[in-house]
């Protein structure tokens, strides 16, 4: 047993060791450099060399596939049916004008109209251009993560060896360092916001809290080994303002916020956000809502009003969708954000689904499990847009200047723009949705009977 001891010392002396220069590795190469907001630019090389082996793996997949006569799967980036972008009235028309000689106008009703709904009943059954933007985005090639290999079967024993030492890498070496570099940045902004909260107002205290909390998030950002492009940087929100964007992942707010200050608009929580959310709104006016006051719209917009005409607060940062979508589309912004009368910054981002999928489907994943995800991924590699500050026109509603506001965001970011409420993830259709095509097409057939009444 006494024999035992000097090897259980040298054990422990050599783990000791271990922690020390992984913890002085962190600190050097990443936490000091987090602080100061500077890179050796690691994550590129990594990035770079990442997508070689992509290509690498593409090439070896479709190459097994032609040698085994398989079909090689590629999905269907734009819908399974083809659809021409043509109005309710047009497209009845040319029903009409192909089944029938009869003149467009003649009858008030024809039976072929019927052709046109049931068309379009089975098209959304087939090819639902809502839910399928709660589901994971499709690759056309595997990124050697097991969750994105449903369609891709075996190929060679050299691409399963590959995969399984990208199974120990992520799961051994990366999420370890990922889960430390959280803790530390989590601990920092509780600890740092709770210290600076004791300050008296001021320009000192405005300062460290903006600091405190860049520091963290880009922390954090490195906690997801998060490669983040940032264009036209002139356009960054300012105070008095509101930023929109639209809403892909929780992990939007550490992306944005990792690049500059905003105050967080939010439900109260418990557990561990509710103590980050305490410590936050000590050192920031952070806007927190009772899960009773978040369905008063009036109480809500209210305390929005009065935040953005205080200029010396910060930006107010929201996603209009009020849920998340997958990367792919822009769904209907809620007008609450746009009836306020303040300055809007829109913001696009973009997520590069080839090394990590970071949408969240809330309704399948728990946020312990979507973190786990994110944290065994490959890398978050993203891009962010600052559009022009826009502001509402006099002729405009709230809905309308929520409308151009998405489009511009939708455009930019290169995503579809919907006008479906993301609400559909988890609700049935509104009665105003179906009522609005009964109106179309009611008002056709009674325009056109008023048409030949005044003839």
């Amino acid at each position: 047993m006494f024999l035992l001891l000097p090897f259980d010392s040298l054990v422990v002396n050599l783990l000791g060791i271990s922690i020390t220069v992984l913890f002085t590795l962190l600190l050097v190469f990443i936490i000091v450099p987090a602080i100061f907001g500077v890179s050796f630019g690691i994550r590129k090389v990594y990035m770079k060399t990442l997508l070689k082996i992509f290509q690498w793996a593409t090439l070896r997949i479709e190459r097994g596939a032609k040698e085994k006569n398989h079909p090689l799967y590629k999905p269907y980036v734009n819908g399974i049916i083809a659809k021409e972008p043509m109005s309710l009235e047009e497209e009845i028309k040319e029903i009409r004008r192909s089944g029938s000689g009869k003149a467009l106008d003649a009858p008030e009703f024809e039976l072929s109209d019927i052709f046109y709904f049931c068309r379009k009943g089975i098209e959304t059954i087939m090819d639902d251009e809502v839910t399928k933007r709660f589901s994971a985005e499709e690759l056309e090639s595997w990124n050697l993560l097991s969750r994105t290999n449903y369609n891709f079967q075996y190929i060679s024993l050299r691409l399963t060896v590959l995969w399984g030492l990208g199974v120990l890498i992520r799961y051994c070496f990366l999420l370890p360092l990922r889960i430390a570099l959280a803790f530390t940045g989590i601990s920092l902004l509780v600890t740092g916001t709770t210290v600076v909260g004791y300050l008296p107002n001021g320009r000192c205290k405005d300062f460290l809290s903006k600091h405190v909390h860049l520091m963290c998030y880009r922390i954090c950002v490195r906690a997801l080994t998060a490669i983040i492009t940032y264009h036209d940087r002139e356009n960054r929100p300012r105070n008095g303002g509101i930023c929109v964007a639209n809403h892909t992942s929780p992990i939007d707010v550490i992306i944005l916020a990792s690049d500059g200050y905003y105050a967080m608009v939010g439900q109260i929580h418990g557990g561990l956000m509710g103590v980050i959310q305490r410590a936050m709104v000590k050192a920031c006016p952070h806007v927190w809502f009772e899960r009773s006051e978040v369905k008063d719209r009036h109480l809500v917009a209210r305390r929005l009003t009065e935040h953005v005409q205080d200029k010396s607060k910060l930006p107010i940062l929201i996603f209009p969708e009020g849920t998340c979508i997958n990367n792919t589309s822009v769904m209907m912004f809620k007008k609450g954000s746009f009836e306020i009368g303040a300055t809007v910054y829109p913001v696009a981002i973009k997520y590069d689904p080839q090394f990590g999928d970071a949408f969240w489907n809330s309704s399948k994943y728990g946020m312990v499990t979507y973190l786990l995800r994110m944290m065994t991924s490959w890398a978050i590699v993203c891009s962010v847009w600052y559009l022009p500050p826009m502001t509402r026109q006099p002729e405009e509603d709230a809905v309308q200047f929520a409308n151009r506001v998405k489009s511009a965001i939708a455009r930019q970011g290169g995503l579809v723009d919907l006008l479906w409420d993301g609400g559909l993830k988890r609700e049935k259709v509104k009665d105003a949705f179906k009522e609005e095509q009964q109106k179309l097409y009611s008002k056709m057939i009674v325009g056109n009977h008023e048409d030949r009444s005044r003839s």
